[in-house]
């Protein structure tokens, strides 16, 4: 059996990713995606200001972050949807574009407006800040800042269920007797399962896992990723920015979407 891998982080990045958690700006999937072949050029949204604007932002499709945290030797930056260096590598954490519940509540009026979207969290060197979308620092992490979330929490409504040495999954509600193969939502016929984190309890992405390679499912046992990747982490990645962090060595990891694109 696999062992799962256990990724330590810092105290004040540990609380901002539980903020994260409850105020994730993840979209469910539309039943059609966009065209590749469309390529616009914007400003993303009509509210960022010249200040968090970036230059290089090109949107190939609406369910993918527009920034998303590559690593490039040893130090994280973002790259845009064609994989290039927006943000350049000098961080040693670095998280989605996306609100801070904590900043959102502080006690602090003037730290609240850095909560919004338009801002990610970054760790250097022990320092936790917010940056913008042009990668420019605009607030510095302080604990008298962090206010209390107030946000509804979302019960995940499917688990793994390990029977006989292989995992199934079962719906909470539903399922009763083991012995009965009718209440399984899948029948335990993987080496492991994972029911990643997300908005929609309903329709979760499952990491899944057979013959030493990992990949991801549905509810319905349809295979979204195909199972050619060493490794899928078990973070937020779905919930906080419709992607899936994964490696094809156990060493060098990177994001790829829905379309199983990497970004790299």
């Amino acid at each position: 059996m696999m062992t799962l891998k256990i990724y330590s982080k810092m105290t004040l990045l540990a609380f901002t990713l539980f903020s994260l958690f409850f105020s994730s700006q993840s979209k469910n999937l539309k039943s059609k995606p966009l065209s590749k072949s469309v390529v616009k050029k914007t400003a993303v949204k009509k509210t960022l200001s010249n200040e968090t604007k970036p230059k290089d932002l090109i949107v190939l499709d609406e369910e993918v972050p527009v920034l998303i945290p590559q690593k490039k030797n040893g130090k994280f930056g973002y790259v845009n949807q064609s994989g290039k260096f927006v943000i350049q590598p000098e961080y040693h954490i670095a998280l989605f574009f996306g609100e801070d519940c904590n900043l959102l509540y502080s006690p602090n009026e003037k730290a609240r407006k850095f909560a919004s979207k338009n801002y990610a969290t970054v760790d250097k060197d022990g320092v936790s800040y917010r940056i913008n979308m042009s990668g420019k620092i605009v607030y510095t992490y302080k604990p008298a800042d962090l206010g209390v979330c107030k946000a509804e929490y979302k019960k995940a409504r499917f688990h793994a269920y390990r029977l006989n040495g292989k995992y199934g999954l079962i719906e909470d509600g539903r399922f009763v007797n083991p012995a009965d193969k009718k209440q399984f939502t899948i029948y335990p016929s993987y080496d492991f399962l994972f029911v990643m984190e997300t908005n929609d309890v309903a329709n979760p992405m499952i990491i899944a896992a057979n013959n030493d390679k990992f990949g991801i499912i549905d509810v319905n046992g349809k295979t979204i990723i195909p199972f050619e990747y060493r490794d899928i982490k078990r973070n937020y990645s779905w919930k906080l920015g419709n992607m899936f962090e994964v490696t094809q060595d156990d060493v060098n990891y990177y994001y790829i979407d829905i379309h199983n694109k990497p970004y790299r």
